[in-house]
């Protein structure tokens, strides 16, 4: 299973950051959310979402294809982690904005075109009337960027997932789709999943943080405990890992020794017990449950869980 025993939530107006390195399982987590995931795929659980024309949560597994269609892309949006490739190369990108517009309202071509423009000039691209009439390789990567952004908030979503949506972007302009995407939150009060394996990214955006890894959330609590009194081994590792202005330059960065572990070959208990430093028998045998650490944050970890009982 790529993904297992994973729960979390996220209110309107808050930002979760997920974060995990590469293959923990954060992607199709996202993917798996949106009903996305290729036909082959098995998900089980409940994905409750809830949103302000209804009292009452709807379980996106068990609503019908139309039904989902009708709510990805309107009430649930996803900012997807290349814009090169997830942008069509041969339609201007103003028609692929009108587009997203279309599929959820009854308005003409010209009014859905303008809903472009205007998303476009949301997110601060400028001479959006212009640049509407783009194809993809003519903008920048971070205007790509910024065309992901508006295609995901045109029509005024409830739920963000923004799927490594700095990626590849240089620092000047990751700092400014940061910016963007934190006014886009406070201007449309919109819940967000924000997902990243760059820590100093998610310390900037996130209100509570999820740590993944091999599959598992192995941590979630507010970024304030996360960053200042992790739990889990695995988030510690991942901390000592980046550097800071107290960091001495003379000596290496620490590291987490070893690798994930492949899908097909998990062990019976703890998936990070073979390169974690603190296991105990116990680690190997079953996997430890979320356990409460503090107020609002829980670790799955059994020597943290022994120390908090």
């Amino acid at each position: 299973m790529a993904v297992r025993d994973l729960s979390f939530s996220i209110a309107p107006g808050e930002v979760l950051g997920l974060v995990g390195e590469s293959g923990s399982g954060k992607s199709i987590t996202s993917l798996a959310i949106m009903r996305l995931l290729p036909p082959q795929s098995r998900v089980s659980g409940e994905v409750l979402f809830t949103d302000t024309d209804r009292e009452s949560a709807r379980d996106l597994r068990t609503l019908t294809d139309d039904a989902m269609r009708q709510l990805r892309g309107s009430y649930l949006s996803m900012i997807f982690q290349e814009p090169m490739t997830a942008l069509n190369p041969v339609m201007r990108v103003g028609d692929q904005i009108a587009e997203a517009v279309l599929a959820h309202h009854s308005l003409s071509r010209r009014e859905a075109w303008n809903r472009a423009v205007d998303a476009m000039n949301e997110v601060a691209i400028p001479d959006p009337a212009r640049r509407a009439r783009d194809y993809p390789h003519q903008l920048s990567g971070g205007m790509r960027q910024r065309v992901m952004i508006a295609m995901a908030i045109v029509n005024r979503p409830q739920l963000l997932i923004a799927d490594e949506p700095t990626t590849a972007l240089d620092v000047t302009i990751q700092a400014q789709i940061l910016d963007l995407l934190a006014e886009l939150r406070a201007k449309f009060g919109l819940a967000m999943l924000f997902i990243s394996h760059d820590l100093a990214v998610v310390s900037q955006v996130a209100d509570r943080v999820a740590v993944m890894y091999a599959g598992n959330l192995v941590e979630l609590g507010s970024k304030r405990e996360i960053f200042n009194a992790p739990a889990h081994p695995y988030t510690r590792g991942l901390l000592h890992a980046v550097p800071d202005l107290k960091t001495d330059r003379t000596r290496p960065l620490g590291t987490i020794e070893g690798t994930v572990p492949p899908l097909q070959a998990m062990p019976p208990g703890c998936a990070f017990e073979p390169r974690c430093e603190f296991r105990v028998p116990e680690c190997a045998r079953d996997m430890p449950p979320l356990v409460e650490v503090a107020a609002g944050h829980w670790a799955r970890c059994p020597v943290i869980n022994a120390r908090s009982a």
